[in-house]
Order: structure tokens, then C-alpha cells, then sequence
């Protein structure tokens, strides 16, 4: 009995599994097909940028000082070792540059707009204004999805460059201060190591991870069912999943920037 109770469990998490990821991705397809047949309100895209980008920032800006500071405390006690304290610049701008301003500037963000993306979208579904939409002849895709996915998608590059300045801007501050780094040489560093290709891999980085965590909390508050319940499990499941997603395909996209210079 145990054995086939084990088995039944297994079969239904996977066939929610697939289902869930079948219904996603047609959700998706949905989304895409009326960005690129221009079906877009400009002003809602606005709108959402302002949510998305500006209630963001300081977060952002506060996260990537830290960072950068610890990064500056961490590599410079381990070049020290070496007597290379002045690769402290080097070595943090590349770390943010490709991973860190892209990575958590997503995660910050999933936490802050993408769980609010999912509590919006799914009171409308259990108060049922998404079906009056309807019924008013809007179509709610158009009007609700898209252009928080399109504000994402422009917003978080400039976050992640706002995240790269001010955490460069840290470990620098870090090194002159406490390592007494030379500016000319800290400088030199970042750009023997960190090229401009490295920052636009970064940039794209982030443009996908808006486009993910913008999606996904859309997509579970869009099915959200169950009332003040059907809320809370809808914001929780879209943060967790866009996190998840963010954590496996970096390490996909990172994979597949590296095997272009090899």
C-alpha cells in the first residue's frame, strides 16, 4: 500500500508539473503575440515602469553599496595575501558586472514588484474584475499583462547598471580607504578585466530575468483561485518559482556566454 500510495504522489506531482509548465508556457505565447502585433497602452507601460523601476531603486542602490563593500573587504583580505590588493577593482566589477547586478538586482526586485504584480492581479481574479473586463470587451491580457512584462523587461537593465555603478563605486571607497589602493591602478584593472562586452552580457541577463519574474507572478495571480487564501499562495508560489528560474537559467545563459569565447 505504501509503495503504491509513494507512486500515485510521484504520478501527480509530475502530471501538476507538466500541466502547470504547458499552461505557462501558453500563457507566455499569449503575452508575446500581443507585444509583437503592437497591442501595447503606452501609458501603462509608463505606469508600471514607474512601479517596477523607481519603488525599486533605493533598494537596489542600498543591496549593491553592501555588496560592493563587503566584496572591496573580502577580496582585498585575500589579495593581501599575494600583495595584490589593487585587483580588488578588477575582480569586484567583474563579479557584479556578470553575476551579482543581474542576479540579485532580479531577486530584489521579484521580491518587492513581482510579488506585488502577483497580489494585484490575483485580488482582481477572486473579486472577479478580471471577468468584467471582459464582459466590457478588454481584452485583459493586453490591458493587465503586457505592459508590466514590457516595464520589466526595459526597467531591470537599468537597475542592474545602477546596481554595477554603485557597487564598483563601494569596493573602490573600500580599497582607497582601507587597502590604499592607487586610483590610477584600481582603474587600469577594471579595465584590463571587465570589458564592455561583459557588462552587456550582464544587461541581457537582467532584460530575461525581468521578462521572468514579471511573467510568472502575472501568470499565478492570473489563475489565482480560492479567495484571501488563493492570494497568499499565489504571491508565494510566484516569488519562490521566480527565484528558482532566475538561479537555474543564469547558470544556463552563463554557460552559454562562456562557450561563445571558447
Amino acid at each position: 500500500m505504501l509503495a503504491q500510495k509513494f507512486i500515485e504522489d510521484i504520478g501527480y506531482i509530475t502530471m501538476s508539473f507538466f500541466s502547470s509548465t504547458v499552461r505557462y508556457l501558453v500563457f507566455l505565447f499569449q503575452c508575446f503575440k500581443r507585444i509583437f502585433s503592437l497591442r501595447v497602452n503606452i501609458s501603462q507601460v509608463i505606469q508600471h515602469m514607474e512601479a517596477v523601476g523607481v519603488r525599486s531603486f533605493w533598494i537596489i542602490i542600498m543591496a549593491a553599496i553592501m555588496i560592493g563593500a563587503v566584496f572591496g573587504l573580502q577580496f582585498g583580505n585575500i589579495f593581501h595575501l599575494f600583495g595584490a590588493e589593487s585587483m580588488v577593482g578588477a575582480a569586484a566589477s567583474f563579479a557584479i558586472a556578470k553575476e551579482l547586478a543581474p542576479v540579485i538586482g532580479a531577486f530584489l526586485v521579484t521580491g518587492q514588484a513581482g510579488s506585488a504584480m502577483a497580489a494585484e492581479i490575483s485580488t482582481m481574479r477572486v473579486n472577479d474584475q478580471i471577468d468584467a473586463l471582459k464582459v466590457t470587451a478588454v481584452d485583459p491580457i493586453s490591458y493587465l499583462i503586457v505592459p508590466r512584462i514590457i516595464a520589466s523587461m526595459l526597467v531591470m537593465p537599468l537597475l542592474s547598471g545602477c546596481f554595477l555603478l554603485a557597487g564598483v563605486l563601494a569596493s573602490y571607497l573600500v580599497s582607497i580607504l582601507i587597502y590604499d589602493v592607487d586610483v590610477g591602478i584600481f582603474i587600469n584593472n577594471i579595465k584590463w578585466i571587465t570589458y564592455p562586452e561583459h557588462v552587456v552580457e550582464g544587461l541581457q541577463k537582467a532584460v530575461f530575468f525581468g521578462a521572468v519574474f514579471s511573467s510568472v507572478g502575472c501568470y499565478h495571480g492570473f489563475y489565482a483561485l480560492g479567495g484571501a487564501k488563493g492570494v497568499g499562495e499565489s504571491t508565494t508560489k510566484a516569488v519562490v518559482i521566480s527565484l528558482v528560474i532566475i538561479l537555474i537559467s543564469d547558470f544556463f545563459i552563463s554557460y552559454w556566454q562562456m562557450s561563445e569565447f571558447l
